[in-house]
């Protein structure tokens, strides 16, 4: 195996059997390009074993998170089919390690986007957006790492819900939404929290994925960054997150 292939592994191996791992890059000494080869060679393990990317998520998509990474741009992560929960379906917390969730906008791609599309070319792309829910869970123990440890983790990615598909013809720049646990509001945020308007994710997922020599399809779904702060998943709640005229996608914890 090359170092990049044992690194993989060894991230792979965490996420399948939940169990957390040291930091593999604390003082951030790999390249970029090589924290995302590790994050591709992980999924690839994932697609022999029968789960193979069904889109991409955003992360770091909120400008405080970039501030505060000091990043001047967002970063990728994979979606494999294993990682989808039903809308409205339970989760077995023992899958995970330390997992958080987070409110967000998806989209679902009638025809590719391309690096180097607009706004509205994205747009014109798009068969339908929902309301949608991101289960993160960093594979590094105490939910620390550097910037490039997350890359390779897959930006932390480890499960999606998506709610009723809709229209992606109305205007979905700023609508309020409300993530909720047993029914109790914990975060209030806007789909204008995501780089401002979420179509600005859209466009930099294909960019992303051109770099690293893929596209995102038709039948792909983009899971646009998160709209507030990550809020931890403890055992027995019921969670939900409802965006404005767009309707609500939920799960269980048990």
């Amino acid at each position: 195996m090359t170092h990049i292939e044992e690194l993989a592994a060894l991230l792979d191996d965490a996420a399948r059997y939940a169990r957390s791992v040291a930091q593999i890059d604390p003082q951030g000494r790999l390249g970029l390009d090589e924290a995302y080869a590790i994050q591709k060679a992980s999924i690839e393990r994932r697609a022999r074993r029968g789960a193979p990317r069904v889109g991409v998520k955003m992360g770091f998509t909120s400008r405080s998170k970039m501030l505060q990474m000091g990043l001047s741009d967002v970063i990728w992560g994979r979606l494999t089919r294993d990682m989808q929960v039903e809308e409205g379906g339970c989760i077995d917390l023992g899958d995970y390690i330390h997992p958080r969730v987070e409110p967000e906008l998806a989209f679902i791609l009638k025809r590719p986007v391309t690096a180097g599309m607009t706004a509205a070319q994205a747009l014109a792309c798009v068969e339908a957006i929902a309301p949608a829910l991101e289960i993160i869970d960093s594979r590094y123990a105490d939910f620390k790492f550097s910037l490039t440890d997350v890359i390779a983790d897959n930006a932390s990615s480890s499960g999606f819900v998506i709610g009723p598909w809709a229209d992606p013809a109305q205007d979905f720049g700023n609508l309020g939404l409300a993530l909720a646990m047993d029914g109790h509001v914990v975060q209030i945020g806007s789909t204008a929290a995501i780089l401002g308007h979420p179509l600005r994710a859209l466009v930099a997922a294909a960019r992303l994925a051109a770099q690293a020599g893929e596209e995102l399809r038709a039948g792909d779904v983009v899971m646009a960054g998160a709209a507030t702060a990550a809020e931890w998943i403890l055992p027995g709640q019921s969670i939900s997150v409802e965006i404005q005229g767009l309707g609500q996608a939920s799960f269980k914890a048990n």
